[in-house]
């Protein structure tokens, strides 16, 4: 990935869909060396990561074929739906013990392809970082490796976007479910406001 240009990178960076959201990141800089090797990468991948994002895709996966079915099937999947609530719940607060304060940082945007976040100091451009993301209020933890690939200062502020170097595929698949249900619960309350506006 470091072979493209800046352009091209960005180009990546807009190639999914993101949604301006704030969420907890946690950020340590990585040596370049460590962004050489995939297999190194998710050796490094801490177990409730590994844990969670393997949870979800079981989930995803087990009640797929029964969503087609109805009659009983459909309390079936609804009892199903809730064990997995309470398991994404308990992976919730798992993740959640994971966050440290020292390497925190204001995540305010991201999609498939990659995140935007704030510091108090510029991150260099090309930077590898190790990223540990929660958004916890959808039960949904991500450790991944990224790249600065733009920095724009507002006031006293640094503004970065950073495209995703190393994330396994259904990391990537639960960030952009993720920002399809955020959007969803945005234009909700979008209509729920407009509604209240225009009965006013």
């Amino acid at each position: 990935m470091n072979q493209l240009t800046i352009e091209q990178k960005l180009a990546k960076y807009d190639e999914f869909f993101a949604i301006d959201h704030t969420f907890t990141i946690n950020i340590l800089p990585l040596e370049t060396h460590k962004g050489e090797n995939f297999d190194e990468f998710l050796s490094t991948m801490p177990t409730p990561f590994k844990m969670a994002s393997d949870m979800s895709s079981i989930d995803q996966a087990a009640l797929r074929p029964l969503q087609a079915l109805s009659g009983v099937a459909s309390q079936l999947v609804e009892f199903l739906n809730h064990q997995s609530t309470k398991i994404d719940l308990l992976i919730g607060y798992i993740l959640s013990q994971q966050d440290d304060e020292k390497h925190r940082y204001q995540g305010v945007k991201f999609g498939g392809g990659g995140l935007s976040f704030t510091a108090d100091k510029a991150f260099e451009l090309a930077q590898l970082l190790e990223m540990k993301i929660f958004i916890l209020n959808e039960n949904c933890g991500i450790y991944c490796y990224g790249e600065v690939i733009a920095v724009e200062q507002n006031a006293d502020v640094y503004l970065h976007k950073v495209i995703f170097h190393f994330i396994r595929e259904n990391d990537r698949e639960m960030l952009v479910r993720t920002s399809l249900h955020e959007q969803t619960k945005q234009l909700q309350a979008l209509a729920k406001q407009r509604n209240k506006e225009g009965k006013g």
